[in-house]
């Protein structure tokens, strides 16, 4: 096996390597080779059987087909060296008819040899010019022959003598067509093998690109949703402010009207300031990522703040917030995160709560997790909005008083929640209210800090 891949290596280098030299060319290589190698036989064998002009033929042939291998191989003059070849071999196979006695030698062998061979290494474009004149020249030769046959004289010795030449000649014609067609069968099936294995490439390569582009136009209509959110969520409340500052600077109002509007002029305001605070903090994720720095945190510590400030809007609404927990229980999670994600389901409890409702904060450990669940008895989420919660689909809505919401806190609570190792789920029926459930690590055990890109 080692001398096996030695000698294909060696042969390899010697007719040229495929990503150098196209199928033909390596043909045209491997023919002179061969040539070289049965030329050198057949000079001596012709002298031997009494054929010195044959041998002497053979001579030129092995010097022209060792220098036209030579300016192919090493002089980059395939496609000259090609058609030198088909012109020299015409014209040598054309003397060799004379010299070799006619149809009584082998050179109709060598004919049918060399129009093998022109197929062989002549680019296809061309088979239609050389196949004709090989055919052509052999049937004037015989022509020939048939109305002048003492121009033909036999030039063997003995009946030996040819017998020999043509079972020499058929054992190299024979032997080098098998060569031809081997190795033209064994180059087509690396080509073909070739050819899959691009077609394979490029076929992936497409559907690696037709799967950014996918990736490119659904990051676009997000952008698109997120533009167009922007621009109608805002102009509502905005539109509410100007109104009331118009009221207030060109009318003449009585102290209860004035103070009417500006609460509600208040109230535009936070809202709108809330709905941007949203926007630029899921802008701000789609744009660096979503990274968490989780660290063990006390739980009641963490969310106090968030909840007694949630707490006083929840009582301008006349909502009840009730909120407890463990003094004892710590998450490993990202504060920062955590107080926006409680803030934000929170707020939209409230949102969705009515007058006089409730909602209930409470929380419990098991294996290693806890679980934060935020129940109200407001008016809970329709069957068909809830498969998009989570997602760019889902469409704002108007809470229980007509606060208006941008749509997006969900998705970046979700969000936030998966860059802590953490899970998200919700539980609600129409008109009985909702239940959010928010799991978190409470060790650094199998946990690490990770970015959503």
């Amino acid at each position: 096996m080692p001398s096996r891949t030695y000698f294909y290596k060696l042969w390899v280098k010697l007719s040229g390597d495929p990503s150098e030299f196209p199928l033909n060319v390596r043909i045209f290589h491997s023919i002179c080779l061969i040539s070289i190698f049965a030329l050198s036989y057949n000079i001596p064998f012709n002298y031997l059987i009494g054929l010195p002009h044959i041998a002497w033929a053979s001579m030129v042939v092995l010097v022209l087909a060792f220098l036209l291998y030579y300016f192919s191989r090493y002089r980059n003059q395939g496609a000259r060296s090609v058609h030198i070849t088909n012109v020299i071999g015409l014209c040598l196979f054309t003397i060799n008819y004379f010299l070799n006695s006619g149809l009584e030698g082998p050179t109709d062998l060598f004919f049918l040899l060399f129009l093998l061979v022109s197929i062989g290494i002549s680019p296809v474009d061309e088979y239609k010019f050389w196949i004709p004149v090989n055919i052509g020249i052999f049937l004037l030769l015989c022509m020939f022959e048939y109305f002048s046959p003492e121009t033909f004289p036999s030039t063997y010795n003995t009946r030996f003598s040819r017998f020999i030449d043509h079972m020499s000649a058929y054992v190299v014609v024979a032997a080098i067509t098998y060569f031809c067609i081997d190795y033209i069968r064994v180059g087509y099936e690396k080509e073909r093998k070739s050819a899959a294995e691009k077609s394979r490439a490029i076929k992936e390569q497409n559907e690696q690109i037709t799967k950014q582009n996918q990736e490119l136009e659904n990051l676009n209509a997000e952008k698109n949703k997120l533009m167009s959110i922007v621009a109608h969520d805002l102009r509502s409340p905005l539109g509410s402010i100007q109104n009331f500052l118009e009221l207030l600077t060109q009318h003449e109002l009585d102290p209860g009207q004035k103070m009417e509007i500006e609460n509600e002029l208040l109230n535009a305001t936070k809202n709108t300031t809330a709905m941007l605070t949203k926007l630029l903090d899921w802008s701000k994720s789609q744009l660096h990522g979503v990274t968490a720095y989780p660290k063990l945190l006390n739980l009641a510590k963490l969310l106090e703040p968030t909840l007694q400030l949630e707490k006083n809007n929840a009582a301008r609404k006349d909502v009840t917030l009730d909120y407890e927990f463990d003094p004892s229980f710590s998450i490993y999670a990202d504060g920062d995160m955590m107080q926006l994600v409680i803030r934000n389901i929170v707020g939209n409890a409230i949102k969705f709560t009515n007058a006089g409702g409730k909602v209930v904060v409470r929380s419990q450990v098991s294996d290693n997790l806890c679980v934060i669940s935020i129940k109200d008895n407001g008016i809970g989420i329709s069957p068909e909005k809830q498969e998009a919660i989570f997602s760019m689909n889902v469409q704002s809505t108007y809470g229980t008083r007509n606060e208006k919401g941008v749509g997006l806190g969900l998705l970046l609570c979700l969000e936030f929640i998966q860059a802590q190792n953490g899970n998200i789920w919700f539980e609600s029926n129409r008109d009985e209210g909702t239940c959010f459930f928010i799991s978190i690590p409470t060790t650094d055990e199998n946990t690490s800090p990770r970015t959503l890109l």
